[in-house]
Formats: structure tokens, C-alpha cells, sequence
């Protein structure tokens, strides 16, 4: 007897999580906060960033709208034919994601990018965790170049009233050191095997699947702009509910349970005393220290939490901008993006990977930030 496509859907997304150790380790972060604050409880749904989650659920169902079409598995052939070798592939993905981030922000070329990944990956047998993993990176250097690039820009841009020129222009040193150091570590990270596509088969283009998904992107993005965010991805699950409810039954649910869960522990972690007393021990009106504490928070708390926590306690804001977008690199937590590149990659082992880049990344891309802001 076949499984109910709701019920197979559950299973699907409860089996992931069970094996998700970063959402193990978020649920017992709260049941901690739970135990130690019961009178917390209550909050916790204010603690989520719900137009946040609107947005990333809108963008999840676009992109899989893309990627059930067929579309992205046809592009990807396409591309093969361009690109002979590993290498060459790598550093054309790392560079499309960096210069999509710029535009689109950070999480929205990953949800571009990395499904365009899997699916060469799928047509050539190349390992895809690696390069998704690049991919995370060039989004965290991509995304700082541009006032609209990611959460944190959007929001210093505001607070600082730079005009958008005077806020790229202070940012495109560090993006340039970043990138030049990023694109020559991609060139030998990925080797010149060559490859040929393994999948031969033609897959059929669902053409109004792939039309309604490209079609709606940019009203999303500018409902959302608008802070509609919520009714407009109300409105695109009703209509993908009605029209094409595989790409419901398909959708990563468990990704935005993390994110929430996510949202709901650090804002907790930064209520804490003993939290806000170390940022005040943190001697933040020296800009030296003021720019690794925007590293270092970006570690603990992400980097959009980081921006807006230092922001009540300095105003010095081309340092800021600096330190949680260097931030963004390191422990995984540091940037949403490094979150949302990891669980779609669907690799149990990819935060390993990860880790054995942006950590030395974060190392890297701090101290080209040190001499940017306080050596040249």
C-alpha cells in the first residue's frame, strides 16, 4: 500500500533531524534554558525573526520550484560542456556564487548555487561537499561588499547613512584581498581531473514549473522588501499546495525548525548577565578591540546578532562592518549562510569540511582586515 505523500514527508524530515547533530545540540541548548528559566518559556515564539523565516521559507519553494523542473539539471549539462575539468568548474561556481551574493544577498545565491551543484554533481560523479563548502565561503565574501549583500550590511548601512557608493567603496579593499586569497585557494583545493557526464539520461523540463519559479522570484524579493514577507509566502505554499504539491512534499521543513530553534537559543544566549557584562568589559571604544569582538561575537552569537548586539555600544561603523563580516568565516554558527550551505548539501560530514576551510579562512581573512583597518 503506498505512503501518504504528507506522512512519507514527515518521516523524511523527522529521520534528517534525528541525525542532525547541530539540531540535537540546539534542542538541548533550549531544554537547558527551559530547565534554568521556566518563566522564559512563554517568549520563545517572540524570539523567532518570523519575517526572517518567511523569507527563507518563500526562497526554499522558488528554488525547489527550479529544481523539481528540471531546469537546473539541464543548466548543469550545459555547463559541463564549457567547463573540462574540476578545477575549472570550482573556481566558475565560487565565482558566480560570490558575485550573486552581492546582489541577491548571501542566503539567496546559496539557494541558487548549491542546487545547481548537485545536480553537475549528480551529471559528472564530482564531489560536491567540498565545493558546496566554497561556495558558503565566496557568499560570506561576495555579501560584504554591498550595503544589500547580507543581514548584517543591511543593517549598519542603515544605522551609519553611508551613501551606497561610500559603503562599497570602504568595503572593496577587504573584498578584493578576500577574494583574490579565496579563488587561489579554490584553483588548489580542486585538482584538473577532467570528467564526462555520467547521467545520460534526458530529463523532461516541467516548462510552467520552471516558468512560475523564475516568474515570481523578483515580486517575492520585493514583497519582501516591503516587509510582506510573510503573506507572500503564504501565498506561494497555497499556491504550490494547489498546483504542484510535490514541491511542498519536498521542501527541507526540518532547515527552518533549525533556523528557528536557532534564532529562539542565541537571543537567550545574549540575554544572559554574564553575556551582556563581558561586552562591557570588552573595552569596545578602542576600535582594535572593537573589531575582534566583532569576530569573536560573530563566533558565538552569529554575526546578524553580533552587528546589532555591538551596535548599542559603538558607533564606529567601517570597523563594525569589518569585524562581523570577517566574522562570517570560522565556526559554523558564524554566518546563517554557513547553516543553510551545510544542510543543503545533505552530508552528515560536511561541517567537518567546512570547518577544515573557514577556520583558517577566518584566520586569514582576519588579519587582512587588521592591516586594512589599522596598518596601511
Amino acid at each position: 500500500m503506498p505512503v501518504h505523500p504528507v506522512k512519507a514527508a514527515f518521516v523524511r524530515v523527522a529521520e534528517g533531524l534525528r541525525r542532525d547533530q547541530f539540531f540535537l545540540v540546539l534542542l538541548g541548548a533550549l531544554f537547558l534554558f527551559s530547565v534554568f528559566g521556566p518563566d522564559r518559556i512563554a517568549r520563545y515564539p517572540s524570539l523567532v525573526d518570523w519575517p526572517t523565516l518567511a523569507a527563507m521559507t518563500g526562497l526554499l519553494l522558488l528554488t525547489k520550484g527550479l529544481e523539481l523542473s528540471g531546469a537546473l539539471h539541464r543548466l548543469g549539462r550545459t555547463l559541463i560542456e564549457w567547463m573540462r575539468t574540476e578545477r575549472a568548474a570550482a573556481l566558475c561556481l565560487v565565482l558566480v556564487a560570490a558575485m550573486l551574493s552581492t546582489v541577491l544577498t548571501n542566503d539567496v545565491a546559496l539557494f541558487v548555487v548549491v542546487p545547481l551543484t548537485l545536480s553537475i554533481s549528480k551529471l559528472t560523479g564530482m564531489p560536491s561537499t567540498k565545493l558546496i563548502v566554497f561556495e558558503a565561503l565566496a557568499v560570506n565574501v561576495g555579501s560584504t561588499l554591498t550595503p544589500i549583500g547580507n543581514p548584517q550590511n543591511i543593517f549598519l548601512w542603515q544605522m551609519s547613512r553611508m551613501s551606497f557608493g561610500d559603503f562599497v567603496w570602504h568595503q572593496l579593499p577587504l573584498v578584493a584581498a578576500m577574494l583574490a586569497a579565496l579563488l587561489l585557494l579554490t584553483a588548489f583545493a580542486f585538482g584538473t581531473r577532467s570528467f564526462e557526464i555520467q547521467d545520460h539520461e534526458a530529463r523532461p523540463l516541467d516548462r510552467p514549473l520552471l516558468a512560475v519559479s523564475l516568474l515570481l522570484y523578483v515580486p517575492f524579493l520585493i514583497a519582501t522588501d516591503l516587509h510582506l514577507a510573510g503573506w507572500a509566502a503564504l501565498a506561494l505554499l497555497l499556491m504550490f499546495a494547489i498546483s504542484r504539491p510535490r514541491v511542498l512534499a519536498d521542501l527541507d521543513w526540518g532547515l527552518l525548525l533549525v533556523f528557528a530553534l536557532m534564532f529562539v537559543d542565541l537571543r537567550l544566549l545574549a540575554g544572559l548577565d554574564v553575556v551582556k557584562q563581558l561586552m562591557l568589559g570588552l573595552g569596545l571604544q578602542d576600535p582594535a578591540h572593537l573589531y575582534l569582538a566583532g569576530i569573536g561575537t560573530s563566533q558565538l552569537l552569529s554575526n546578524v546578532p553580533a552587528a546589532i548586539a555591538l551596535a548599542e555600544f559603538s558607533k564606529d561603523w567601517g570597523v563594525l562592518l569589518y569585524g562581523v563580516n570577517v566574522g562570517g568565516f570560522g565556526w559554523m554558527v558564524g554566518s546563517l549562510a554557513n547553516l543553510i550551505a551545510l544542510r543543503m548539501s545533505g552530508d552528515r560530514r560536511a561541517w567537518i569540511i567546512f570547518h577544515l576551510y573557514a577556520v583558517p579562512a577566518l584566520l586569514a581573512a582576519a588579519a587582512m582586515g587588521y592591516v586594512l583597518l589599522f596598518l596601511r
